[in-house]
């Protein structure tokens, strides 16, 4: 039998929280006061030794058999069993190490395989593994990626396999390795990652995923927190689901001891027992026997000295935060480019809506915004109408020439009066049709280009462009380099405008957004699916709501090297400025220069005496910006040699090094892979093994593309805007699907796979459901009297099906249109003529100028798009 251990470790996220009180106590999610205790205890972890670690602190572990392999006998064999399992994460200058640690025994007669998977927090890097067997330790090493990857080969071609935990975690990644263990034997695991934690919302935040997958006797997580600064508040929130924002039950109080040791130190110690694991796992969601099942939060901040900044230098190295949170926020002007495409259709349009509604009650006075709605076009809404403008570019590499043919409603001063229409607008929006996202970023930065030329007359505001999709481009010029290009050279001659992109979705490109958003001087994020989509939309916007400074420079008087970043172009309040460097100087000066409200500001820093050494502080955060500025180079060698030599000096695995992990007669690589995917599973939430073979789907891992509905608005009729869809060669990619099942794929820089002797059964894959018509039928409502019970469509004695799930391009000519019955039109499906649809008044008028398309779907004689506009 095959046991999958998983561990569930945590997404060291950013964040804070609030705490005031006594010496030890409990505490709920009320704030925890920081007062210094009557008995002073020494805080036992700093400076954090390299090794060993006391093998008493693990993650979370999830423990689920795979299917045994086909055998006319039936025979049950025992589970691991987890002995101990322990979590420590040591806090000092803001920068977190964490040490999981899991004892796992095979009570077997005969050996097992473990696998051991850990979900760590999206920014972290691993720095060390190792596995304790027989009283040997076996400790991985750090290789280049290429070199790692020959070792992973070498494997495959050895028709090696490996068990595949499935399990889904946001804004995380997933580290999987296996062993094999000996008859009532026990292995140790010990995994070592390192992050600095990010202030968000005037807080840092610790989030560690604990998930055993049964009762343990023996589960403790401790965290020690030793800062520079006096701590302004330590406190333990709700445990939490990990897939969803939900508010705090007072059940999910971890009831975290938590003991202030002075001012600046603190240890907070969560360890339920097993009757207290049951109780948790229920009220979470799962079933009590598998245990606990959540995310366990550690919240805090230090206080500050008004708006200056600290420094902390030692042996060479600084580092240099700020968060000048008391100045006064920066009236901005926000362009809202919101996706209104087929694919937003029903549940997601709706939690759209219902997040732009609260996001426009947090608008300021002195505010200005724009609503821009895109899909097959682009439409800027005049707000005070309220109408909608059609931006109407024929030429996307140089937009601006159609641009300045018309005048676009002007960006909308925030008052009681203007949110209320704001929101009307919103109510209003609709999906229709595709997706054409270069040209709502041009005229989104258009619209900015002349408001800022208004501002330079009566008053600027920072301008902020904030662009949400549910997909990938499939209109206009769909090459998400070229668009990255085009943007980006329009923005840096105009005004460098940030652009935060927001991706919803498992069908947006994430790296594409990220990738245009990282050369725009914004950043991306990720909006997963699901219940909490709106609220997740709304804490968003709250990180980016109230600019305090813009383009910001660290100035240093002394001689400072190897700084990765000095210039940021936008500083929002709870947040947070990093500068790390070397130096020779004993002291550092340093100006911190930037745009405020009353215009240049100039702050000042305060050095203080760090906590432990900044070496490795700074070579994450070099790694970090080298692998930032590699996204989005042309040329990316010389970067890519510059982050792998500082890791592989450092032991960190990032996104050009693997770890390769030594076993007992064996080796292989790990890397990590995105927590936030599923791939099919079984009892727990775990997958099956699968194979070593590169560009393989996992098996039973699909998912489905959305699709791009193709639909006509009857909303806005004889408004300012053309018809919203035509079935011509200019809207459609050819080959193109836009609602399909799709297997995903497995590549070489997937999880670790390791050896797994036995093989074991692949189910087959799930068979593709078939898709209800439901736009077609929403657009024509004869059609459900005339559908066959299985969704097709008899015309003139063919059953074809309606096509709605798949995208043809109409190539071939025919006579007759809905239009006109001599017109020359195209034979296309159905569902991409929606311009005619006012014309199909019932099935005989549809049936007298149908065709078939690829003597199987749905079509239309449709006629060009260009012969309906006026």
């Amino acid at each position: 039998m095959k046991v999958i251990f998983t561990a569930f470790l945590a997404n060291l996220c950013l964040g804070w929280v609030l705490g005031n009180d006594p010496v030890s106590l409990v505490l709920s999610t009320d704030p925890t006061p920081v007062t210094p205790s009557t008995t002073i205890k020494p805080l036992p972890i700093y400076p954090i030794p390299p090794q060993p670690i006391d093998p008493g602190f693990a993650p979370s572990f999830s423990l689920s058999p795979l299917p045994p392999p086909p055998s006319n006998k039936e025979e049950h064999k025992p589970e691991a069993i987890i002995d101990q399992f322990n979590i420590t994460s040591k806090i000092s200058n803001r920068f977190a190490k964490t040490l999981i640690t899991s004892k796992v025994k095979n009570p077997a007669a005969n050996a097992n395989e473990v696998v051991f998977s850990v979900v760590l927090p999206e920014n972290a890097f691993i720095s060390e593994f190792v596995m304790e067997i027989d009283g040997k330790s076996y400790k991985a090493y750090v290789k280049e990626k290429e070199e790692a990857k020959a070792i992973y080969d070498k494997a495959v071609q050895s028709g090696r396999s490996a068990g595949h935990v499935a399990t889904s975690v946001r804004d995380s990644n997933r580290f999987t390795v296996s062993v094999n263990v000996e008859p009532e034997k026990k292995v140790t695991f010990l995994l070592t990652y390192e992050e600095l934690l990010q202030r968000r919302n005037s807080q840092y935040e610790l989030v560690l995923n604990v998930n055993p997958g049964q009762i343990v006797q023996d589960m403790n997580i401790e965290v020690f927190v030793n800062e520079s600064r006096p701590l302004q508040f330590v406190r333990t929130p709700s445990l939490r689901t990990g897939n969803e924002i939900s508010k705090s039950k007072n059940e999910l109080d971890p009831k975290t001891q938590i003991e202030i040791i002075n001012s600046t130190s603190a240890v907070a110690t969560f360890k339920p027992n097993a009757m207290q694991q049951k109780e948790f796992a229920k009220e979470l969601g799962g079933k009590e026997n598998d245990g606990l099942s959540g995310q366990f939060v550690l919240q805090y901040d230090v206080e500050r000295e008004s708006n200056n900044g600290e420094v902390l230098l030692q042996d060479g190295y600084f580092v240099h935060f700020i968060a000048p949170d008391d100045l006064p926020a920066l009236p901005k002007h926000i362009v809202f480019v919101l996706d209104t495409s087929g694919s937003m259709f029903g549940r997601r349009i709706e939690q759209l809506k219902e997040a732009m509604v609260s996001i426009l009650d947090q608008l300021r006075e002195g505010d200005s915004f724009h609503i821009i709605e895109f899909n097959t076009n682009v439409f800027v809404w005049d707000i005070d109408k309220p109408e909608r403008v059609w931006a109407d570019i024929k030429n996307e590499k140089e937009p601006f020439e159609d641009l300045l043919k018309k005048e676009y409603p002007s960006a909308v001063p925030v008052t009681k009066e203007s949110v209320a229409k704001g929101k009307h607008v919103i109510g209003l929006l609709q999906d229709d049709s595709l997706t054409n996202i270069l040209s709502s970023l041009e005229t989104a930065l258009h619209v900015v280009n002349v408001a800022v030329k208004k501002g330079k007359e009566g008053g600027a505001k920072q301008p902020i462009v904030v662009f949400l999709t549910d997909g990938d481009p499939t209109v206009g010029n769909t090459n998400t380099d070229d668009i990255t290009s085009i943007v980006t050279k329009i923005n840096s001659e105009k005004d460098q405008v940030p652009l935060f992109s927001l991706s919803f979705g498992d069908g947006a490109d994430k790296n594409f957004l990220r990738k245009i958003s990282l050369k725009n001087n914004g950043f991306a994020r990720h909006i997963y699916e699901g219940p909490d989509a709106a609220i997740q939309l709304k804490e968003f916007y709250k990180q980016i709501s109230s600019p305090l400074l813009a383009h910001i420079t660290f100035k240093y008087t002394s001689e400072v090297k190897d700084v990765p970043k000095r210039v940021f172009p936008i500083y929002f309040k709870g947040g947070e400025l990093v500068v790390a460097g070397r130096t020779k100087e004993k002291t550092l000066q340093c100006t911190i220069i930037g745009s405020h409200l009353n215009g240049t500001t100039e702050l000042r820093s305060v050095e203080e005496k760090p906590v432990g050494s900044l070496e490795r502080l700074w070579a994450y955060l070099t790694i970090k910006q080298k692998l930032e500025e590699r996204k989005v180079a042309e040329n990316k060698t010389v970067l890519t040699k510059e982050a792998l030599d500082l890791a592989l000096k450092y032991s960190f695995v990032t996104d050009v090094s693997s770890l390769v992990v030594v076993k007992p007669n064996d080796s292989s690589v790990a890397d990590t892979e995105d927590a936030s995917k599923k791939h099919g599973g079984s009892r727990g939430g775990f997958g099956y093994a699968a194979s070593m073979v590169p560009m393989r789907m996992s098996p039973g891992a699909h998912y489905y593309g959305k699709s791009s509905f193709l639909r006509t608005s009857t909303a806005f009729q004889g408004l300012n805007g053309p018809p919203l869809m035509a079935g011509q060669s200019n809207y459609l990619i050819p080959g193109r699907r836009y609602y399909h099942s799709k297997p995903m794929v497995a590549t070489a820089l997937d999880p670790v796979f390791d050896p797994v002797i036995d093989p074991v059964p692949v189910p087959a894959p799930l068979p593709m459901p078939v898709p209800i018509p439901m736009v077609l039928v929403k657009r024509l409502p004869w059609l459900s009297n005339v559908l066959n019970p299985n969704n097709t469509l008899t015309i003139k004695g063919t059953l074809v099906d309606l096509g709605e799930h798949v995208s043809i391009l109409g190539t071939e000519n025919c006579t007759g249109t809905p239009k006109n019955n001599t017109e020359i039109g195209t034979c296309t499906l159905l569902s991409q003529c929606p311009h005619v649809y006012s014309l199909l008044t019932d099935f005989q008028a549809y049936e007298s100028v149908s065709c078939i398309v690829q003597n199987n779907y749905a079509g239309i004689c449709c006629p060009p798009v260009t012969n309906l506009v006026p």
